[in-house]
C-alpha cells in the first residue's frame, strides 16, 4: 500500500510540473497558433521513473490540463492523446534493454512520435501545408526534452531523488 501512495503521490506532482513547465516557458509558433515549451522533459522523466503508465498519465494528463488553462482548449483532447502516448511509448521503450542502455533513443522516439501525433491532428485541423510547418518546431521540443530529461535523469539518479 506505501508504494502505491508514493507511486500516486510522484504521478500527481509531476503531472503538475508538467502543467507548470509547459505553461512557462513558452516559445509562440507562427503557422498553428501553438507554442514550443519544456514539459515533454517532464513527461520523459515520468516515463524513467515511473514507466510506462506513469509516462502516459503525466504526459497525458499535465499536458492536456495546461492547454486548458492556456485557452487551447480545442488543443486538450489531441494533447491527451500525443502526449499521453509519447509518455507511453517512451516508457515501453525504456524498458527493454536496448533502452536501459541508451535512453535517449527511447525518449527521442517518443519526440518523434509527438511530432507526427500533432502533425496527424494538425492535417485535419489546419490544413497538409500549416501542419507541415509546425513539425520542425515539435521535432526540437521533442529531442530538446528528451535530451535535457535524460542528462536531468542521469543527476537526479545519483543524488538518490529519482529512485
Amino acid at each position: 500500500m506505501r508504494t502505491r501512495t508514493r507511486d500516486i503521490t510522484r504521478i500527481a506532482a509531476l503531472m503538475a510540473l508538467t502543467t507548470v513547465m509547459t505553461m512557462v516557458i513558452q516559445i509562440p509558433t507562427i503557422a498553428t497558433n501553438g507554442y514550443l515549451n519544456l514539459g515533454d522533459m517532464v513527461v520523459f522523466i515520468s516515463a524513467m521513473m515511473l514507466g510506462r503508465r506513469g509516462g502516459f498519465l503525466v504526459g497525458g494528463l499535465g499536458s492536456a490540463l495546461a492547454d486548458i488553462l492556456l485557452g487551447y482548449t480545442h488543443y486538450a483532447p489531441i494533447t491527451l492523446l500525443v502526449k499521453g502516448l509519447e509518455g507511453y511509448i517512451a516508457g515501453v521503450l525504456l524498458d527493454t534493454r536496448a533502452g536501459q542502455r541508451k535512453p535517449i533513443i527511447a525518449t527521442t522516439i517518443g519526440g518523434i512520435w509527438m511530432a507526427l501525433g500533432y502533425y496527424m491532428a494538425e492535417i485535419f485541423m489546419y490544413g497538409a501545408k500549416a501542419a507541415l510547418l509546425s513539425v520542425p518546431g515539435n521535432l526540437m521540443q521533442g529531442v530538446f526534452g528528451a535530451t535535457t530529461a535524460v542528462i536531468l535523469y542521469s543527476v537526479l539518479k545519483r543524488t538518490k531523488f529519482a529512485l
